[in-house]
Order: C-alpha cells, then structure tokens, then sequence
C-alpha cells in the first residue's frame, strides 16, 4: 500500500500569509507611483473636483478659482496618503498575524471577540441609581420600563442592567426614623420573555416614582422632603408626567393637589392601591433628589432654573396676587400700612404675650394679623394671607415654613428660642431666606423671656453649658429647648428688632415721599 505524506496544518498558512503581505507591499509602491506621478503639479486639476462649479463674473474667480483647486489637491492629497497609512495598518496587522497566530484556530478567535464585545457591552451600561446628595438617591432607565406598584417593582431589560437595585424613594435617606416609614423599591432585569410581566397601560410620558412616608405631615418636612425635591426632578418635564405616589395619604394629597397639579397634568397613581397593574412608560425616575433644605442650586437644574421659579409656581397654584411687598396704591386702602403677620403656636415654643406683641405693633404703625396654621389648615387660605403680609414673625418650628409664599421683598423674623440653637434656625430657615428674596432677621431669646427660668435653677447645665445637653443627642435637646420651652420677648427689645424690619419695606418710604 502506497504510503501517503502527511503536512503539517500550518505550513499553507506560511505560504498564504507570505502571499497577503507580498500583495500588499505591491501596492503600496503602485500608489506610491501613482501619488508622485498626479499629485505633485501645484495647481493640477483633481478629479474631486466637481465637474460644474462655475464662477460668476466679477466674483474674484481667479483667486477662488485657486483656492478651490488648492484645497481640492489638498483633499486628494489627503485622501490617498489616508488611503496609503490604511494599507500600512493592514499590511502590519497581517504581518503581525503571519508572526503570532499561525497556531490559533479560527474558532477560538471568533470566541474570544464575542467575549471582548460582551464585556464591552457590560461595561458601557451606566448605573442605574446614583447618589444625587447625601440625603437623596435617584434611579433612572429609559426604553421599556414597567412599573408594578402593588409589589414596589420595576422591570427593565437586561440591556439596561444586569443585577437587581434597591431604593427608598424619599429624599431623606440619612435619617432612620424617617426612612422606617418608607417602603423599598427594587429595580430588577427581566430575566426571560416569560418573566416579562404584561402592560395593562401604556403610557407617551415619563413617571416619577416617590414615597410620601417618611416625616410628611410636618409642614416643613412636606415642603423640604418632597415638595422642593418633587419641584427639582420634574419641573423640566413641564407637566408632562406622570406620578406614581407610594405610602400614600388620601389627605396630603388632598392638601396638596394644587401644587401637585401644577407640576403634573395627570390623575396621581396610588402604588400601594393599584392592584396587579403593570404600567409601562417609556423613561422612568424613582427616587426626587434633595440639593439644600427648602432650596433649589440653580447649577445643578435642567435650564437653571431656581426657588425664585418654585415661588411663582405656588403663587400660580394659590392664585396669590403679591409677587412683591409693595404698598397698595389706593390712599384708603388698609394695605397702605404695613402688614405684621404673627406666628401662632399653642403646644410649645408659644408666644406668652402674644397680645401685648400685637399692641405694640400696631403702635409702629403696623396692620397686625396672628394666625396658627395647623395640619388641617386650608393651605390655600393659609398662603393668601402669608401672601398678604410685609413682615413675618414666628417661634422657631414648622409653621415657619409658609414663608414659601411671602413676597419678595418682605421681612422674616426667627424668634429662636434660648439653648444655642442658632445653628438649627440657621440651616433650616435663615439660609434660605436670601434665595427667596426675602430679608432676614433674627430675635434671640434670653433666660428671662424664656419658661425654662421657671423649670431649672440657674446654675443648671441647661443654662451654663447647653452644649452638653446637645451631646446627649436629638431627642434630649429637644425635649429640653423645643418641646419644653415657651418665651416672652421683652416688648422693648422686640420693638427695635420690629423699627429694623420697616426700614427694609417700602412703606415707610412711600409714606415719606408723600
């Protein structure tokens, strides 16, 4: 039996590579040629140039003429040394190949860019949930996105995400005693078409997906948790959007609605309550993002937009008719006086002399109102009359918080209550101020105007080192200073700080003036 030879498997590679690189070294000599031989008169006419560019008579055709020719030899030029570095990297890939891979088998080649490509699809996902503050995080996803409220889900393709993501939809992600009141959310692929839960609704608008659990029913919680946030994330959409509300509460929503409704034009989805709906929207944000206590950076909004905008969305929404304390025109109008509007509290933090404050007031020259704004407040009423006052006093606490719809230009005293507290009144309603373009001031109690007098000796902590009682924490603090305290300024101190406000008004100096 004839014997047969047997070749290695590599050995026709050598050849078909040597082959490849002969080829392309040919030509690359023959547009080496073909470059020095057409390409080199200075002003020879290329064939990129288009065959009917005709110049108008006194158009300065010579030297566009030439600058036309110039840049089309410049662009064939260019084109065939891009041409020439092509089959450079060509030639040099497959030299580079001839050298390293004659032992790799086709198959583990293909493998192995497949695996490059899905590490590269991996890695281009971007996060879905990302820490806007420290007191907020947001999730995001655009495409076919399916949200079934009843179980606190939201589906996505995979192609958006590959693992499961957890949030608490509720700016205030710092705070556990807040966030226990909150419940999670998980943002989770499809895992196949069988998982792919069934759209009862399609929606053209994005949703905004949030909890108003947590610490609402406090009126400055209500407005700095969600109001604000809720503001931020979905005022770019201008009312295009719909919101799917979670922990919800029939009255907040209640009390709210006008505000709600001027932000989005759509029936509110109750999450808790919407049985086994799968509602699928195009572009989906769980989660409002927190940037200052009562406050808006206009740096970091879609179109820069600011408190000052937050403002006259409430005015809209109330119908309030001062944008600015400014007197009214009318000579027989009681508006000609400047109005003082006290904040009333009943439980602590209280005003003792409340009517002696008024008499004084009135005395100055002031049209004096006291009003207590409770949770069953009609808001809308509460705002009118907060929009109809040039000056605003009030305790320490969440009733200050209708300072939202004071106008610009009007007067906000804190009366803050005695035991070093001028960091808490600080951060929660005199920086604001500024941003809402109203002018600050502040009344600061002292041990005799305070109750505390009557409850501790003199020499207590309370009194000389208020610090120690702050390093027992939130909960003793305030159970010393804000839950056990009631004060009564001295009517001659508080009348400097109430002459101080008018000189900011424009009231008096139109009383002048005339």
């Amino acid at each position: 039996m004839k014997s047969v030879r047997t070749y290695p498997r590599a050995e026709p590679r050598r050849t078909g590579n040597a082959f490849i690189i002969a080829s392309m070294l040919l030509s690359l000599c023959i547009l080496s040629f073909v470059k020095a031989r057409y390409c080199s008169a200075p002003y020879g006419m290329s064939p990129l140039l288009p065959q009917d560019v005709v110049f108008a008579p006194g158009s300065g055709s010579g030297s566009s003429r030439t600058t036309v020719l110039l840049a089309a030899k410049s662009q064939a030029s260019t084109d065939i040394e891009m041409n020439m570095e092509a089959i450079r990297m060509v030639t040099a890939r497959s030299a580079d190949h001839a050298l390293k891979g004659i032992g790799d088998e086709e198959g583990s080649t293909v493998s192995m860019g497949k695996a490059g490509e899905e590490k590269a699809a991996a890695d281009s996902k971007k996060p879905i949930c990302a820490e806007t503050s420290r007191r907020s995080d947001v999730c995001e996803a655009e495409g076919d996105i399916r949200v079934k409220g009843s179980s606190q889900a939201i589906f996505l393709l995979p192609s958006l995400t590959n693992q499961e993501w957890k949030i608490k939809p509720y700016a205030r992600k710092h705070d556990k005693a807040a966030i226990a009141h909150v419940k999670e959310w998980t943002i989770k692929p499809f895992t196949d078409q069988e998982s792919r839960p069934r759209c009862t609704e399609n929606y053209t608008v994005p949703a905004v997906v949030f909890s108003i659990g947590g610490f609402t029913g406090n009126l400055f919680h209500d407005f700095t948790d969600v109001l604000v946030p809720l503001f931020i994330t979905s005022y770019r959409f201008g009312g295009e959007v719909q919101f799917v509300i979670a922990d919800a509460k029939s009255w907040w929503l209640s009390k709210f609605s006008l505000i709600l409704k001027q932000l989005s034009k759509y029936e509110i989805i109750d999450a808790d309550n919407d049985q086994d709906a799968v509602r699928c929207f195009p572009r989906v944000i769980a989660g409002l993002s927190f940037q200052k206590e009562l406050g808006v950076d206009p740096s970091r909004t879609p179109g820069g937009f600011s408190v000052v905008d937050f403002k006259a969305m409430l005015r809209n929404a109330y119908g309030l008719e001062r944008p600015r304390a400014e007197p009214s025109g009318d000579q027989w109008d009681l508006r000609r006086k400047p109005r003082l509007l006290i904040i009333s509290r009943k439980s602590s933090r209280a005003f003792l002399n409340e009517r002696g404050m008024a008499d004084m007031a009135m005395s100055l020259g002031f049209d004096v109102r006291i009003a207590e704004p409770e949770i069953t407040t009609d808001l809308g009423k509460f705002a009118r009359l907060v929009n109809s006052a040039d000056v605003m006093i009030g305790v320490h606490g969440a009733g200050l918080t209708n300072m939202v719809f004071l106008p610009a230009g009007a007067v906000f005293i804190q009366v803050v209550p005695m035991g070093n507290l001028e960091w808490l009144a600080r951060d929660t309603f005199e920086t604001p101020s500024p941003e809402m373009q109203l002018k600050y001031l502040d009344y600061r109690i002292q041990a005799d105007e305070s109750t505390l007098s009557d409850q501790y000796p003199k020499d207590d902590p309370v009194f000389t080192d208020p610090q120690s009682i702050h390093k027992k924490g939130w909960h003793e603090l305030s159970r010393v200073y804000l839950d056990n305290q009631n004060v009564k300024p001295h009517l001659g101190r508080l009348r400097l700080t109430l002459l101080e406000a008018l000189k900011f008004l424009p009231h008096t100096r139109t009383t002048t003036a005339r």
